[in-house]
């Protein structure tokens, strides 16, 4: 695979950024990822081989949402597109980071990266412009709802890349959007900072078409009595991968998890998390469930990470995973490493059926089988969805869901 290769003769060496060439100069020595580490040993290498196949289009695509328009009392933003610019001037709670402040907060990312670890951030910024990226420092408590987009265009591969800083004392509601569209791969390469005494509900909906492609990268770091809620959900992608990677700075803060993936046909969805406690009295209740159906793959890797200095660490992992068909595939892998000596954590995984009993007893009442199916799969999506921060009157994620299986 060429991608060094294609990544220099999609922009002249003279007009790389200069977080291009140091991305670049990091994926010289790894242009792919190592397929035997832990990370990526599961991930199918004919569909990573795909993503990568597509020529890298640096021009705006249409965007074209298959989701409900913006409301008054909604922001929403479209990575690429020019018009965020008044809809930000409009707030002065939210301000676009200058490219020297987006320039500086990267490359302190970039100097902590490992380069297989961290491949998909290297090649989204080795591969991306600052058209389409966006940089926003947000504060206060009184922030309407915000939206974000990231959206790919049928026959290439679109890199996009959200950096946001919370200053102290802020608490927003935002919700991200990665659309992929037939025949296209996207990368998604998100950074949050959030100040102490910050709270962030922050929701993650990734939508697929026929043979799109998806690597979606996302990277907290909290500071002291800050609070981060993520719910999420992927799905319709051929080959997707969402890695979670977040870091307590100074313990003492709080992270709650709720993610879902759902696979069908011959798909491989994949999670994998990282949560790196490094101070005492830090909090993780996490939740990771899959739906594999047909011939799909569906694929949990998390750990915690509990050194010496994170006493009085309170931390939970589970993977809840539901198999729809006898030829689907599921592999989980939550796991613990823990060196403090104080702590609370626990971690299991389990693998099930729809159950049949509960059909049975449904089906004698006179509901369909398919109607049978829907009750037992609205219980199972309930949980996520109603993490998500949407409004459900504008966003019917469970009517969606349901209706697509």
């Amino acid at each position: 695979m060429k991608i060094i290769e294609k990544i220099k003769t999609n922009k002249s060496i003279d007009n790389q950024t200069e977080i291009q060439k140091i991305c670049l100069d990091k994926l010289q020595s790894t242009p792919l990822p190592n397929l035997k580490s832990e990370q990526w040993r599961l991930s199918n290498k004919s569909k990573l081989s795909d993503f990568l196949d597509y020529s890298v289009n640096e021009k705006d695509p249409k965007f074209d949402t298959p989701f409900p328009k913006t409301s008054q009392s909604t922001i929403r933003l479209v990575i690429g597109e020019n018009c965020q610019i008044n809809l930000i001037k409009e707030n002065f709670a939210i301000k676009q980071l200058s490219e020297d402040q987006l320039v500086k907060y990267i490359k302190e990312q970039i100097s902590c990266f490992d380069q297989n670890e961290n491949w998909s951030d290297l090649l989204n910024l080795s591969l991306n412009c600052a058209k389409n990226t966006l940089g926003l420092k947000i504060s206060g408590s009184e922030i309407p709802p915000i939206e974000i987009f990231s959206h790919a265009s049928s026959n290439t591969l679109n890199a996009k890349t959200l950096v946001i800083c919370l200053e102290k004392d802020c608490d927003i509601d935002l919700l991200q959007v990665n659309l992929g569209k037939d025949n296209s791969s996207l990368s998604q390469s998100t950074f949050f900072f959030l100040e102490e005494n910050s709270s962030l509900n922050h929701g993650v909906v990734s939508y697929g078409e026929n043979k799109s492609n998806l690597l979606n990268s996302l990277n907290v770091i909290q500071q002291k009595n800050s609070e981060y809620n993520l719910g999420s959900l992927h799905y319709k992608f051929s080959y997707a991968r969402f890695e979670i990677r977040i870091k307590q700075s100074e313990g003492n803060a709080k992270t709650n998890i709720k993610g879902m993936q759902i696979s069908k046909k011959d798909e491989q969805i994949s999670t994998y998390t990282k949560i790196d406690f490094n101070g005492p009295n830090g909090f993780l209740d996490q939740i990771n469930k899959s739906l594999a159906d047909d011939k799909s793959h569906a694929i949990f890797e998390g750990s915690i990470i509990v050194p010496k200095i994170a006493q009085k660490t309170n931390a939970s992992q589970l993977s809840r995973n539901l198999l729809l068909s006898n030829l689907t595939q599921i592999d989980t892998k939550p796991q613990l490493e823990i060196i403090a000596d104080d702590v609370k954590c626990k971690h299991g995984a389990t693998i099930s059926q729809l159950n049949e009993e509960e059909l049975f007893y449904m089906r004698t009442r006179g509901i369909t089988l398919t109607e049978a199916s829907k009750l037992q799969l609205s219980s199972y999506f309930q949980e996520i969805i109603s993490f998500i921060p949407v409004s459900k009157d504008r966003w019917d994620l469970l009517d969606i869901l349901l209706n697509e299986n």
